[in-house]
């Protein structure tokens, strides 16, 4: 009498999706996707179990973030970076799922800082549109430099005043003036411009009192 058993064997299909590379059980690195490979191990009834590979490799992708910044930069990675940096990288997932490795091309640029000395007469306005007429030294504005950031500067202001005086004259039939002008008349509206010993103006006004000499004729009779 025949007692025939029959067992199967088996196949499988071992879909896997990869980055880059996927070593297989079959003791094979893949670095590309392939749908062909088999291998062969024993199944549970002890006949063969024929293992198709289903491999989508995908690929890891790389990027440069070039960036220019002023004085500092806070980078994807958190960090706050104050020089510039070609080196530092930071891995997020692209599309696919895998890595996509960023590196930074960081140009650091700074902001420059530089104080306006200024000496003026009265008042004096400023490139921030102020007119000021102290002297002033905490007065800020900010202009961009050369390379696009910040240039601060600073005002330091030294203010010097005008100043003013009569010149109170009483002279007779007629007199020359600092103008080098010759009054034969009283005058007080004349006035003259002079530097004072701050370098401003000094302006001196006229009081002039001119008065007239007299002349007279003196009749004598006179004996012997």
């Amino acid at each position: 009498s025949l007692d025939l058993n029959i067992l199967q064997s088996t196949t499988a299909t071992d879909v896997i999706t990869a980055c880059d590379s996927y070593t297989w059980i079959d003791g094979n690195t893949y670095t590309t996707s392939n749908s062909t490979a088999t291998h062969t191990l024993v199944n549970a009834a002890g006949c063969d179990s024929i293992v198709i590979l289903d491999l989508t490799i995908n690929s890891s992708t790389t990027a440069t973030d070039a960036v220019l910044a002023c004085d500092s930069y806070t980078w994807i990675d958190g960090n706050t970076y104050t020089t510039s940096n070609n080196s530092a990288t930071y891995t997020l997932l692209n599309a696919a799922g895998c890595d996509s490795v960023v590196t930074l091309n960081l140009t650091i640029v700074n902001s420059t800082s530089a104080t306006d000395v200024i000496t003026a007469c009265d008042s004096y306005t400023w490139i921030d549109g102020n007119t000021y007429t102290t002297s002033n030294n905490t007065a800020t504005h900010t202009l961009t430099n050369a390379v696009g950031c910040d240039s601060i500067v600073t005002l330091d202001l030294t203010m010097n005043y005008s100043t003013s005086y009569t010149d109170v004259i009483t002279a007779c039939d007629n007199y020359m003036w600092i103008d080098g002008a010759t009054y034969t008349s009283s005058n007080n509206t004349a006035t003259h411009t002079l530097t004072n010993s701050v370098g401003c103006d000094s302006v001196v006004t006229l009081d002039l009192t001119i008065l007239n000499s007299t002349t007279y004729t003196d009749v004598i009779s006179a004996c012997e």
